[in-house]
């Protein structure tokens, strides 16, 4: 099981960080590792003083697939979730400036809050709400029609480098809003009106 995502798919997220609007997605990797445990709060890793949440839409692979055709792609899932990819921003930026990968800063142990799957029927996929909120307050507050790609964009582009398999779970990338999380800050995520992870810092 992997975790693929998919960075600076949301214009406004984009300009809030100064980045370059990219001709193709951007893809990296969690490993499994990172994945944080259902019910184990989020603990501030000793190496970053700048933890950010990105909240994302997730999609779960359920069948294996490589070279997938955008208008085959929906066969490819079933269920749609809600996540937060963690990012040591600080480690990040050192990183990006010596043109060196991003894992140190995106895929260290616990960094992937994956949270409750729905079935998509039960949502307009290219319309789809979702909100992060940090301590009750809105933080985060995004729409699938906002991004670049779409999400059977991405599988299919995704597929031509990395097959799918079941399991797999992408995220879909981060709308504006990121910030910077402290210890016993709450983070709650909402998919449309479903409540789909809490998750405490420490």
């Amino acid at each position: 099981m992997k975790l693929i995502c998919i960075g600076r798919n949301y214009a406004k997220h984009i300009e809030e960080l100064a980045n370059e609007k990219p001709e193709n997605p951007v893809i990296f990797i969690k490993p499994d590792s990172a994945i944080l445990l259902k019910k184990n709060p989020f603990i501030i890793p000793p190496f970053s003083n700048d933890i950010h949440y990105e909240v994302e839409v997730l999609v779960k692979i359920n069948k294996i697939g490589k070279h997938i055709q955008q208008k085959f792609a929906h066969k490819y899932y079933e269920e749609i979730g809600l996540g937060i990819d963690f990012t040591a921003r600080d480690l990040q930026s050192k990183l990006k400036e010596k043109g060196l990968p991003w894992e140190k800063a995106k895929a260290f142990d616990g960094s992937a809050v994956v949270g409750n799957f729905y079935k998509k029927e039960k949502f307009e996929l290219d319309s789809l709400a979702f909100q992060l909120y940090k301590n009750e307050s809105l933080v985060q507050d995004g729409n699938t029609k906002n991004m670049l790609w779409k999400i059977d964009e991405i599988i299919a582009y995704v597929s031509q480098f990395f097959t799918l398999k079941i399991g797999d779970v992408i995220f879909t990338g981060t709308p504006a809003g990121v910030g910077k999380v402290a210890p016993n800050d709450l983070l709650i995520g909402h998919l449309e009106k479903e409540k789909a992870f809490e998750i405490k810092v420490k």
